[in-house]
Order: C-alpha cells, then structure tokens, then sequence
C-alpha cells in the first residue's frame, strides 16, 4: 500500500514526487510511456529560473528526478494501462502488475501531436519543435515554418515573427479551424506567409542532424517543390494521456483533466498536475509549480486522514 502513487515523470510528476518525499510520505512515481515528459524531446531550455546559461532539457528533467529520490521517493519503468478509481484505496495496473495506493497524482501529461513525416522524429530538437515559446529564440534572423491551421498554429506564427525573418504557415485545407480573431491577426502580420492546400511531404535533412529544408505538396494541384527551412514548428495540438482515466476522471471533450479547484479532481484523493490538465500555459515551471499544489493537497488530504 502506497501513500501517494504519481503517474508521470516530467517536470510535474518529479516536482510533486520532491515534495511528497520531503513530507514523508515515500511516493512511488510510474515513469509513463514518455520517462522525462516533454522535456527530453528538447535541448536547450532557456527559460526555467535558475539557468542563466540555459540548460539541456533531458538534464533539467533528470536533476529533479535525482532530487526526488535523494529525498527517498521511488521510480518504477512502466505505464499504467487500466485503473479503478472507484473505491480507496485507488488501484492501478502497470504493466501486468496491479499496485494500490491511498491517494494518487495524474501528472501523466500530454504528448504532442506529430505529422509522422520519414524524418521529423530525428530531427526532434535539431530544428523540429512543438513549442514556440520554447525554442522561438533560436531562430533569430531564420526561415521558420509552422504546419497548422487552429489557433495554436495562429498564435505560434504570430510569436515566431517576433524573431524569424518570415514565417511560412502550412495548412492542409482552405479554410481555417482557428477563431476569426487569431486568423486576422496572423493574416495582418507582415511576416506571414500563407501555403493554404499544402501538405508537408518531408522535412530536411537527417543525415546533417540539422533541419535544412521540407518538401511541400499542393493538395490540389499535385505540385511538389522545396523550401528551405531553418525551424520546423508542428502546431496541430496535444494528445492528453489520460486513456486509463476514461469514464472516471471528469475530463473535457479533448481529454484533459478538467480541474474541480486547486489541484483536485472530481474524485475525493485523486490530484492532477502539468500539462495533463494544462493546454493554456505547458511550460516547464507552469508544470513545477502544479506538481508541488497537488504534492501540497494530497500530503494535507492524507494529514487529515491521520496518515
């Protein structure tokens, strides 16, 4: 029997488990299909405080992790595939193993949706992104694309004029999912440049560890050309990874965590945290910050139960 069982080993799931070790309550965390979360599909992470010289994402990720189990928490490689939320205390199947546990922490986040293109996993980090906010500032003065046609990929551009030299947006369709005021205002930058009925065939080059370029094909008219590309930015959402969670935690049509206040769900013992439950912000230290309110709320939950 477990004190508190932390789904998810990003920066949410390690934060939390830091302070649910620090209160003693000798956490298990279950590393998720993603061990380290979104952050070790980066490379440098320039904005996390601390770091005046940036640091690598998967050392960020690995550093909490260390500081949770100096602190006495435990790890275990694996993914829950089904749940039973429905009485405590909560029991959890990872793997062929069921484990019980008095309270529990989703913090199993939500993994980026990507085009499956030959060569976009290898170039992950090298050019290739899902996150603006993250890696925008290395493409000063570059040639930036972002395939997407919702308001992310709207709001993306909009940000990545802020350093690109011109940013081309790729979408499959004419018209556009995104909200009128996100398409005007993407359409009244300057900088952006519209390929509307255009597929991303493949981007380049994997054999340079470095994106260089994509091949684009018009939709309609069969067309296949190159562009030379400098940052390669996929804009078509988030799949939150709550499939074990399905017809017990309140989750929203998308399959996010919908949050009953604080870090709590819908059921009494059952905490959320990071990205899982966050689709405005998904930032490291957004994800930080949740992972110790719901560390907080289930080492008061279990407090008050006099555990």
């Amino acid at each position: 029997m477990h004190n508190v069982i932390i789904v998810g080993s990003g920066c949410a799931g390690n934060t939390a488990a830091i302070y649910a070790a620090r209160a003693n309550l000798k956490p298990l965390v279950v590393a998720g299909h993603e061990p380290g979360g979104q952050l070790s599909l980066t490379t440098l992470v320039e904005n996390f405080p601390g770091f005046p010289e940036g640091v690598d994402g998967p050392v960020l990720v690995e550093n909490i992790k260390k500081q949770a189990e100096h602190f006495g928490a435990e790890y275990l490689h694996g993914t829950v595939i089904e749940a039973d939320l429905s009485k405590r205390p909560f029991r959890l199947k990872v793997d062929h193993e069921w484990l019980e546990a008095r309270t529990l922490i989703i913090a199993s986040g939500a993994s980026a949706r990507w085009l499956n293109l030959p060569n976009e996993q290898k170039l992950i980090g090298h050019g290739v992104s899902s996150c603006a906010t993250c890696d925008g500032f290395f493409y000063r003065g570059k040639k930036i694309m972002v395939v997407g046609g919702g308001d992310s990929a709207m709001e993306e551009a909009n940000f990545l004029t802020r350093f690109g030299e011109e940013v081309a947006l790729v979408h499959r369709r004419e018209n556009f999912r995104a909200s009128k005021i996100m398409l005007e205002r993407a359409r009244n930058n300057p900088k952006i440049k519209f390929l509307n009925n255009t597929v991303v065939e493949d981007v380049y080059d994997a054999s340079q560890h470095v994106v260089t370029g994509v091949k684009l094909r018009n939709i309609k008219t069969d067309e296949v050309w190159e562009r030379d590309v400098d940052g390669f930015f996929v804009a078509i959402g988030h799949i939150p990874n709550t499939a074990p969670f399905i017809g017990q935690i309140d989750l929203d049509p998308d399959g996010y965590i919908i949050s009953h206040g604080g870090a709590r769900t819908n059921i009494t013992g059952v905490f959320h945290a990071g990205d899982v439950q966050d689709r405005t912000y998904r930032q490291a230290i957004t994800a930080s910050g949740a992972g110790c309110m719901a560390a907080i709320e289930a080492e008061r939950f279990l407090e008050a139960e006099g555990h």
